[in-house]
C-alpha cells in the first residue's frame, strides 16, 4: 500500500515554511488505517510490551488501536494542563514553537516495558520529552513507532543518540 497517497500535505501550516502532514485522510480510509495497525501489530506482536503510550492527539488514535490489538494497556501523554490527576511534566521545542507534555505520576509501573507511539516524528522534541517522562517514572521505552518520519529534520538521530530505537512506516524526505 502507498501510505503517502493516503496522507494529505498542507503547505505553510501552522506557520509559513512548514509542510504539515495530515493523517486524518489516512484515518478515514479503512484500508489505510487497518494497514497501519496491521503493520505495527506484526512488528510488535512477539515483543514483550506491558503498555502502549500515545502522544496527544493523533498518537492516541494509533496507540489505542494498537494497544487493543496487542492486549496491552494504554497510557495517554497529554499536552500540559489536560490531565486531572498529579502529573510529571517535560518541556520541549518543536519545529514551530515550544510546549510541554505531561503524564500521570502513577501511569507507568517501575520496570514496565512501554512502546511509545505517535503519528509523526520531525525534530523529535515531543518524542524525547515523552520518552523522558516514561523513564522518570521508572519505565523502559522498548521502541518508538510513528507512521511518518521527516528525515530532513533529524529526529531519528536525536532518538538514537538517547539510545531509543525508532520505527517509521513512511518517510517524507526532501519534500
Amino acid at each position: 500500500m502507498d501510505l503517502k497517497s493516503a496522507i494529505r500535505t498542507i503547505p505553510h501550516w501552522p506557520k509559513h515554511g512548514v509542510m504539515f502532514r495530515d493523517i486524518t485522510t489516512l484515518l478515514k480510509d479503512a484500508n489505510a488505517f487497518n494497514y497501519v495497525i496491521d503493520r505495527l501489530y506484526e512488528r510488535y506482536k512477539d515483543v514483550p510490551i506491558d503498555l502502549v503510550a500515545g502522544i496527544e492527539s493523533r498518537g492516541f488514535i494509533i496507540g489505542g488501536a494498537l494497544a487493543n490489538r496487542l492486549h496491552s494497556g494504554f497510557i495517554p501523554i497529554r499536552k500540559e494542563g489536560k490531565l486531572p490527576h498529579k502529573t510529571e511534566k517535560e518541556s520541549y521545542e518543536l519545529e514551530y514553537g515550544r510546549a510541554a507534555v505531561e503524564i500521570h505520576i502513577d501511569a507507568v509501573p517501575k520496570g514496565a516495558k512501554v512502546l511509545l507511539v505517535d503519528d509523526l516524528i520531525a525534530t523529535a522534541g515531543t518524542m524525547v520529552a515523552a520518552a523522558n517522562l516514561i523513564e522518570k517514572l521508572g519505565g523502559k521505552v522498548v521502541e518508538c513507532a510513528v507512521i511518518i518520519e521527516l528525515p530532513d529534520l533529524h529526529g531519528r538521530e536525536k532518538m538514537e543518540n538517547r539510545s531509543h530505537k525508532l520505527f517509521s512506516l513512511v518517510k517524507f524526505e526532501g519534500e
